[in-house]
């Protein structure tokens, strides 16, 4: 089953190594879309049929945590599998995170921790 991707993040050269990463680690990807903040991440999933989010925290116009929390309130992305991706060490911020019911990848990452991450928020089981 190949899965949609949005990565939200302000940076474009994390955008691409987040993608990269996405794309080494072995699952099966579909389209991956892009956003440089929360507004514009909103749009992509107004717009289109997403699979998994990636969102960054700390961006300009929205921040993650925002749009964490607009992704949450919408009854059609209320379930939706997220994972924060952040160099976030707040353990406050994190504890929110979980309770948002999303992942959190600290950066940086490897492609193993990646898959790993993708697939718990995905409720995949390898091997299985």
């Amino acid at each position: 089953m190949a899965i949609n991707i949005l990565v939200v993040d302000d940076s474009a050269v994390m955008r691409s190594m987040i993608k990269k990463t996405i794309h080494n680690s072995g699952v099966e990807v579909g389209e991956i879309h892009e956003a440089a903040n929360g507004q514009e991440g909103l749009e992509v999933l107004d717009r289109e049929w997403l699979d998994i989010l990636f969102i960054d925290v700390n961006m300009p116009v929205m921040d993650g945590m925002e749009m964490l929390e607009r992704v949450r309130k919408k009854s059609e992305t209320r379930d939706m599998p997220i994972l924060i991706v952040s160099t976030e060490s707040n353990h406050e911020r994190i504890e929110i995170i979980n309770q948002q019911n999303a992942g959190f990848v600290h950066k940086p990452f490897t492609p193993e921790v990646l898959r790993e991450k993708i697939l718990s928020a995905l409720g995949v089981l390898e091997g299985h």
